[in-house]
């Protein structure tokens, strides 16, 4: 895994943190929260990936916000990368996606619903950018093994697995621990996904709802079992996010929450 050089340098036992809002809403508040996150995550000595979808294409409904553009998102996102020299992980839905995302992304980040989608792997793999694969809400994690094999086999070793829970039930999710031993066992750097994993889809509303009060308890949980990253999405309002705010982190809240993984993670490296 010597290319997680780019994003947790040799000797850091740290976790590793993908962080930022659901999706590029405007300069002022994307600069704001890499900014705040940077210095955080700096302060604990984490290793800090700003993430940011440029577009939002598996919502809900039609009507339901999906970006600014692809154009302006990207040069925000890049804007970030080089004013706080900060690797960026952005989704991709389509294989026409992968190559123009891969000018900004470090990592290109495949969707849990399509996780599955063969040309999508291969697309991804052929940037030579890293891969981060979401688990689909109806895998096991045992299968998680052919998605990246799918992106080994096309060239690139360069992969990241990350677990957002596991459909419970038509509108709940849940997430099954161990998963994370089992994926890690595949040779790859496991995620786990502490806001989508308290997602409430399928709402009779049409908006997808989440229970934001337990993001600390499956974070704590991900860290005793050993995840090798934290995948979050924080913003300063989120009740007025565009996307996703039923189950994101006050950003005011990250600084404690950073602070006492990190003791947790200390403790059990004692072990």
């Amino acid at each position: 895994m010597k290319f997680l050089q780019t994003i947790k340098p040799e000797g850091n036992v740290n976790f590793f943190l993908l962080a930022g809002p659901c999706v590029v809403e405007g300069e002022a508040v994307v600069m704001h929260i890499a900014e705040t996150v940077k210095k955080i995550t700096e302060k604990y000595n984490i290793p800090y990936v700003f993430k940011a979808s440029y577009r939002k294409a598996n919502r809900s409904r039609v009507d339901a916000y999906t970006g600014i553009g692809d154009d302006a998102a990207l040069r925000i996102l890049e804007k970030v990368k080089r004013e706080f020299d900060l690797p960026i992980v952005t989704d991709i839905h389509t294989e026409n996606e992968a190559a123009f995302a891969a000018e900004v992304a470090d990592i290109l980040q495949i969707p849990a619903f399509l996780a599955r989608q063969t040309e999508l792997l291969i697309a991804a793999a052929k940037t030579g950018r890293i891969v981060n694969i979401k688990k689909g809400q109806f895998m096991s994690p045992e299968s998680m093994q052919f998605a990246a094999q799918k992106v080994k086999d096309s060239g690139n070793d360069k992969i990241m697995l990350t677990d957002r829970g596991t459909m419970f039930g038509y509108g709940d999710l849940i997430v099954d621990f161990r998963g994370i031993p089992t994926m890690q066992q595949f040779g790859y750097p496991v995620v786990v996904d502490i806001t989508h994993s308290l997602q409430q889809p399928n709402q009779s509303s049409g908006v997808t709802g989440g229970q934001p009060q337990m993001i600390e308890t499956i974070g704590r949980a991900a860290i005793a079992v050993g995840a090798d990253g934290i995948f979050l999405e924080t913003h300063p309002n989120p009740s007025e996010a565009k996307s996703d705010g039923a189950n994101m982190l006050h950003l005011s809240l990250l600084d404690g929450l950073l602070s006492r993984l990190v003791r947790l993670r200390e403790t059990i490296l004692t072990f």
